[in-house]
C-alpha cells in the first residue's frame, strides 16, 4: 500500500479498549491491544476471538496438539477505553507542545 492512502488508526499496541461487536462484545471489560495490523485494518486484542489451532509435532513442539490464540478483529469493532469515565469513548487529535495527542470526546483528558 502506499504511503499517500496509507489509513491512519486512533489504537495503538497497548492500549486498553473495549469490544463493541461481535461475540466477544463486552462494554464494561477494558482489553489490552496486542498488535495492531495497519494494512489490514484489525487488530488483535487478548482474550478475543480465540481459536483453536491444532499443530503437528515438530522440531520446536515436539508433542504437538492443540493450541488456543486469539485471532484479529476489524479495527471498527473496538472503542478506546477512558478510565475517567468507565466507558468506551471516541477520540479526537489535539496538538500540544507540537505533537498529537489524543484527547478523549467524553472526559476531555489525554490518553496515555
Amino acid at each position: 500500500m502506499s504511503n499517500r492512502f496509507k489509513p491512519k488508526y486512533h489504537i495503538k499496541k497497548g492500549d486498553r479498549v473495549v469490544v463493541i461487536a461481535g461475540n466477544d462484545k463486552d462494554l464494561k471489560k477494558p482489553r489490552e491491544v496486542h498488535a495492531v495490523l495497519m494494512d489490514k485494518g484489525r487488530v488483535i486484542v487478548e482474550g478475543v476471538n480465540v481459536v483453536t489451532h491444532h499443530t503437528k509435532p515438530n522440531a520446536q513442539n515436539t508433542k504437538g496438539g492443540i493450541v488456543k490464540k486469539e485471532a484479529p478483529i476489524h479495527i471498527s469493532n473496538v472503542m478506546l477505553w477512558d478510565a475517567k469515565s468507565g466507558a468506551g469513548t471516541k477520540v479526537k487529535i489535539d496538538r500540544q507542545d507540537g505533537k498529537p495527542v489524543r484527547i478523549s470526546k467524553k472526559s476531555g483528558e489525554a490518553i496515555k
